[in-house]
């Protein structure tokens, strides 16, 4: 079985501690509806777009977004075909991460490449190990990165890669740290005659799902790996360089999600509802209407709504239907009035 070797540096405890206080303050965040579907909308796209974009894909991220929303975009079919793929790649790893049993096995890797390359690659090498050796290159540099083990042996490799994702005694492993191992050893073994970077780093996102760090799936590593592509492959490098040892990769791959998680949970700070509403509520969902939720922004946004506000919040609907949306929130205990007169304020409860 596949036995990574690496040390806890001060750098990755201080990684995963923010890590961790980051998904505790996400992960238990009241956020209505909309904002949840707006983080993980954000998120998908920006996994694709820069998933894509640093295996070369020219698509910038609006017409990467165009694309998953299924409208019609100029540029090169191989480009948008990439993007169409990887959209499923994520679905599938969503789907895989809440409903199995936890285990990875060789079929979920080659669906995997299956769907990543579909239409990009000949049929014989769609979810098929490459059977001929390959050397990766840097697609920023050009230069050769390093030569992966030769084809005999990657049926070997991925089997002990996988019974390492699947061991027990792993678990100790702490899982962004195990997800940072896998990354590193599909990429290293590189199965695949293309395609790899992607499949790694969705096997390696699939990896945080099954271990309970999905963090409500409003984060992405793409960003932090496209952004400063240099330090993305020599991070990956440093391995080999140090005789194997992961530790400056993981140092690196902590980084990127503490990074992430950061700027999430600033986010989510700013517009999620007071921390005691869930508890106010008894956990029941928040479901509002359109205007109701743009009537929360504003209050969050300017700390209060009064009746003057109205006709610039919205033109041409009448004072009584917006007076009927802010009691539907008076009564779900999300606002509250102050005041009696037409100069009464509307505040956060």
């Amino acid at each position: 079985m596949y036995n990574p070797k690496f040390t806890i540096t001060n750098k990755i405890l201080k990684n995963i501690g923010i890590i961790e206080a980051c998904r505790e303050v996400i992960d238990k965040a009241p956020l209505l509806p909309y904002y949840e579907k707006q983080f993980r909308d954000d998120a998908l796209i920006r996994t694709v777009h820069y998933g894509t974009h640093i295996e070369g894909n020219e698509l910038n991220i609006d017409q990467a977004e165009n694309v998953i929303m299924g409208k019609d975009v100029v540029g090169r079919q191989r480009d948008i075909q990439e993007i169409i793929n990887y959209r499923k790649v994520m679905r599938y790893i969503e789907e895989i991460g809440e409903n199995s049993d936890g285990k990875v096995n060789e079929d979920l890797i080659k669906h995997l490449h299956s769907l990543t390359v579909k239409k990009l690659l000949s049929t014989d090498s769609i979810g098929e190990y490459r059977k001929k050796q390959v050397v990766v290159k840097n697609s920023y540099t050009g230069k050769v990165s390093f030569k992966p083990p030769l084809s005999i042996a990657i049926p070997f490799q991925v089997k002990d890669l996988i019974a390492f994702i699947n061991s027990k005694s792993e678990q100790e492993i702490h899982p962004v740290l195990k997800s940072g191992v896998v990354h590193y050893e599909l990429v290293r073994i590189h199965p695949f005659l293309d395609g790899n970077g992607r499949v790694a780093r969705a096997l390696s996102t699939l990896i945080l799902f099954l271990e309970g760090y999905d963090i409500r799936k409003f984060f992405s590593l793409e960003e932090y790996f496209d952004k400063e592509a240099l330090r993305y492959y020599d991070a990956l490098q440093s391995v080999e360089k140090n005789d194997d040892d992961l530790t400056k990769w993981l140092e690196y791959f902590t980084q990127g999600l503490s990074i992430e998680l950061s700027k999430i949970k600033d986010r989510v700070e700013k517009i999620s509802i007071d921390a005691n509403l869930r508890e106010k509520l008894g956990g029941r969902p928040i479901m509002l209407s359109d205007r109701q939720l743009k009537i929360v922004e504003y209050i969050q946004k300017t700390g209060y709504l009064q009746n003057k506000a109205f006709e610039q919040l919205f033109p041409m609907v009448s004072e009584d239907t917006i007076l009927n949306e802010l009691k539907g929130l008076q009564r779900s205990g999300i606002i509250r009035k102050q005041g009696k007169t037409k100069g009464a304020r509307y505040v956060m409860k």
